[in-house]
C-alpha cells in the first residue's frame, strides 16, 4: 500500500481550470477517472484529510502511485472525456453499473435481407430493433405468438431458413399462417420487410392504427358476407388486444419516457428503470453499483445516464427521462443526450400527477431489488475474501493472490494441442485478459513439455514488455506509458505479472512450470498445481501436497480457476479441430483454394449441409463453376464410400 503523500502534486502545480484526472497504480494502469470544475480544489480534497475519506476512496489512494490531469474548455468536454476514458481504461475503482441479471429483449434483425424476430440477450448490435427488456424470455414468446397471426414475420434460424429454401417448401409456421414464408417466395423480400416494419411500429406503440384497420376490414368482409374472413379478422383483433393487455397503461397514449429510480447506502446503490412507450410499460431493468466516494443521488444519476445512453443514438434515447434528482451538470448532460438523440431531451424530476406516482413505484422496485442484492452480495464478498486469505495462508504467500493466472493444456490423442490462460482478479474472472496458445514445439501428447512451453512463452512476453517499456533497463529512458500502450491507451498484452500461477496437474507439471520460470530468471511469482484426482495442491519441490479442506473457500476458488481454464482450453481445441476437419475434407477437391472453401462453408453453414447439396445448388456459390461443383460432389461422396450420405 502506497502513502498518498509520496505522489501528492507540488503546491501550485495543479491548475484551477475544469478538467479530467486519472489515478494510476505502480504498473501504470488507470484505476480511477474523475472530472472537476476546479482541478486544484478537487485533487487537493483527496490529500487534505485522508482519515475523513470514504473507505473505498482510501483504498484507491493507497493503491495508486500517481495522478495526472488534462485541462478542458467546458463542462460538456469534461463529461465526454470522463466517459470516454472510463470506457477505454475500465478503471477498477470507478462507478460501473452492472446488470443484476441478463435481461432478454425482443429483437427484429432489420439489418438482414429477410428480417427475423427472436429473443436476444447481451450486447446490442447495429441495425437490430430492440423492444423490452422483459423479465422472462417466455413473456416475449407469448407476445410474439399472438402477434404472428397479424404480422407473419420470419422467426426461424439462418440454418432452417436455408434448408427450407433448398427443399422448396415452408416449415410448419408457414403452413399454419404464422410466417409469410419468404423462404419459398410466397412474399417478396420487400413485402416481408414491410411486414417486419409494421411489427416494429406496433411494438413501438403505434397500436391503434392497426386495430382500426382490422376492424374496418372485418366490417367490410361481413358486409360482403365473407363470414370466414371476417371471423379470422375478429380473431386477429383479439390477438392484438390480448398482446396489449400484457402491458400496463400508466401514462397518456403519446408518452415515451424512461423512469429511473435509486436505492442506496454508503457503499452501494441499486438502479431500476421502467421503459414507457406509447403510455405503456414496455420493460423493466435493474443495475447495481459500488460507490467509490461519498456520492449524491444527483451524481449517481449523472453517471448512470451517461453510461446508459453513451453508446446509443436516435430513438434509443427517449424524449423524456424522469429521475429522482437532477445531476449537478444538468445542462451539460442534457446537451450530450440531445446530441445522441438528434432532438430535444427533457431530464426532470416529476412533482405531481401520474408521473410522480410512477416514479414512486419504480423507487419501491429499486428498494426491493437492493434488499435482495445485499442478501446475495454479503455471502459473495465474504467468501471471496476468505478464499484469497485461505490460499495465502495455505501456500505461505507474502500477500493475498489478488491476480491468479491458471494454465491448462488440451488435445485429442496428441493432435491440435492447445493451452489456455485464464485470469482471476480479486477472486473474479477477468475475461478480457484470457489468452489462448497453440503449442508449437511439442509433438504428440506430452502435457509436461506443453506446460513448460506455455509458461515460457507467457513470461518471456512479460519480460519483453517490461524491457520494452524500460522497467528492466536501468540505464535507458523508460518508454512512455509503461505497461500501457501510449498509442491505444490499453494495457499491453502480458504486461502484468500474477501473484500466483496455477497449473492443472501434479508434481510433473509443477516442476515443468518451475523450470520455465527459473530459466527466465523469474523468482517473484508464486506457483502451485492442482491435481484433479484427489484435488491436491502441489508446490514446487515438495514431496507432499498441501491439503485444503474440500469445502473451503480457498479450494473452491482454485477449483473454479482450474475449471475455467479447462473449459476455455477445450473450446479453443474444438474450434481448431473443427477447422482442421473442414479443411481436410475439402482439401481432397482439386483446384479448390482457401477462399472458395471459405465461401462454400459460409454459404451452406457446414460440410454436412454442403454434402447434401447437388451440383446445381453448389454452382450458385460465387466463384464455383459447374465442373468444380461436380468435382466437389464426387469428392465428398467418395469420402462417404460412394453412398452420398
Amino acid at each position: 500500500m502506497a502513502d498518498p503523500a509520496t505522489y501528492r502534486p507540488a503546491p501550485g502545480t495543479i491548475p484551477e481550470s475544469p478538467g479530467v484526472y486519472r489515478f494510476r497504480d505502480t504498473g501504470g494502469r488507470v484505476i480511477y477517472v474523475g472530472k472537476a470544475k476546479n482541478l486544484r480544489a478537487r485533487l487537493n480534497s483527496y490529500f487534505a484529510d485522508f482519515a475523513g475519506l470514504h473507505p473505498r476512496t482510501q483504498t484507491m489512494l493507497q493503491t495508486a502511485a500517481g495522478v495526472e490531469w488534462t485541462v478542458v474548455g467546458t463542462e460538456v468536454e469534461a463529461l465526454q472525456l470522463e466517459y470516454s476514458w472510463i470506457k477505454e481504461f475500465d478503471p477498477r475503482f470507478n462507478v460501473k453499473y452492472r446488470d443484476d441479471k441478463s435481461y432478454p429483449y425482443l429483437a427484429v434483425t432489420m439489418n438482414e435481407d429477410v428480417p427475423r424476430v427472436q429473443v436476444m440477450r447481451g450486447a446490442k448490435k447495429k441495425g437490430v430493433r430492440y423492444f423490452g427488456p422483459y423479465s422472462h424470455a417466455w413473456a416475449i414468446r407469448e407476445t410474439v405468438d399472438l402477434l404472428l397471426r397479424v404480422f407473419p414475420v420470419r422467426t426461424c434460424s439462418a440454418g432452417v431458413f436455408r434448408r427450407q429454401r433448398q427443399m422448396g417448401r415452408p416449415c410448419l409456421l408457414g403452413d399454419i399462417g404464422k410466417c409469410s414464408a419468404p423462404c419459398v417466395g410466397r412474399v417478396t423480400e420487400e413485402a416481408h420487410r414491410e411486414i417486419a416494419e409494421d411489427f416494429c411500429d406496433f411494438m413501438a406503440g403505434d397500436t391503434a392504427r392497426f386495430i382500426r384497420a382490422l376492424e374496418k376490414d372485418m366490417r367490410a368482409a361481413a358486409g360482403e358476407q365473407e363470414y370466414e374472413r371476417a371471423a379470422r379478422l375478429r380473431d386477429d383483433i383479439r390477438a392484438l388486444q390480448r398482446a396489449l393487455e400484457k402491458q400496463s397503461v400508466v401514462l397518456g397514449d403519446n408518452t415515451d419516457c424512461d423512469v429511473i429510480a435509486l436505492a442506496d447506502d454508503q457503499l452501494e446503490a441499486a438502479v431500476q428503470v421502467f421503459y414507457v412507450r406509447g403510455g405503456r410499460i414496455r420493460g423493466q431493468r435493474g443495475w447495481v453499483v459500488d460507490k467509490v466516494e461519498d456520492t449524491s443521488t444527483g451524481d449517481l444519476v449523472e453517471q448512470f445516464v451517461l453510461q446508459m445512453y453513451g453508446d446509443v443514438a436516435g430513438d434509443a434515447v427517449p424524449r423524456e427521462i424522469l429521475v429522482p434528482a437532477l445531476p449537478p451538470e444538468q445542462d451539460a448532460v442534457v446537451e450530450i443526450l440531445a446530441e445522441h438523440r438528434g432532438g430535444r431531451v427533457d431530464l426532470r424530476v416529476p412533482q405531481r400527477g401520474d408521473k410522480k406516482t410512477l416514479l414512486e413505484t419504480v423507487e419501491r422496485n429499486a428498494k426491493e431489488a437492493f434488499k435482495q442484492h445485499k442478501t446475495r452480495r454479503a455471502a459473495d464478498l465474504t467468501s471471496r475474501s476468505k478464499g484469497l486469505q485461505e490460499i495465502q495462508d495455505a501456500l505461505e504467500l507474502e500477500q493475498a493472490p489478488l491476480r491468479i493466472e491458471c494454465f491448462d493444456v488440451s488435445n485429442l490423442q496428441g493432435t491440435h494441442v492447445v493451452a489456455s490462460m485464464v485470469v482471476f482478479e480479486d477472486g473474479l474472472p477477468r475475461k478480457s485478459e484470457y489468452r489462448r496458445f497453440s503449442i508449437k514445439t511439442v509433438e504428440g501428447q506430452d502435457d509436461v513439455r506443453s506446460i513448460n512451453e506455455v509458461i515460457t512463452r507467457r513470461f518471456r512476453r512479460y519480460l519483453e514488455e517490461t524491457e520494452r517499456t524500460g522497467e528492466l533497463d536501468v540505464l535507458g529512458e523508460p518508454e512512455e506509458g509503461g505497461p500501457i500502450d501510449p498509442e491505444t491507451g490499453r494495457p499491453r498484452k502480458f504486461a502484468y505479472p500474477p501473484n500466483l500461477v496455477v497449473v492443472d496437474g501434479g508434481p510433473p507439471q509443477v516442476a515443468a512450470a518451475q523450470r520455465a520460470l527459473d530459466e527466465l530468471g523469474i523468482d517473484d511469482v508464486s506457483l502451485c498445481g492442482i491435481a484433479k484426482r484427489l484435488e491436491e495442491v502441489w508446490l514446487p519441490g515438495e514431496e507432499d501436497p498441501v491439503i485444503l479442506p474440500r469445502n473451503s473457500e480457498g479450494m473452491y476458488l482454485l477449483q473454479r480457476a482450474r475449471d475455467e481454464a479447462h473449459d476455455f482450453a477445450i473450446r479453443f481445441h474444438r474450434t481448431k479441430r473443427s477447422k482442421g476437419m473442414i479443411v481436410s475434407e475439402l482439401d481432397a477437391v482439386p483446384g479448390l483454394g482457401p477462399s472458395r472453401r471459405t465461401a462454400l462453408i459460409k454459404h451452406f453453414g457446414s460440410v454436412k449441409m454442403l454434402r447434401e447439396a447437388g451440383p446445381e445448388q453448389i454452382a450458385e456459390v460465387p466463384g464455383i463453376g459447374r465442373r468444380t461443383a461436380e468435382s466437389i460432389v464426387a469428392a465428398l461422396h467418395a469420402q462417404d464410400g460412394g453412398t452420398g450420405t
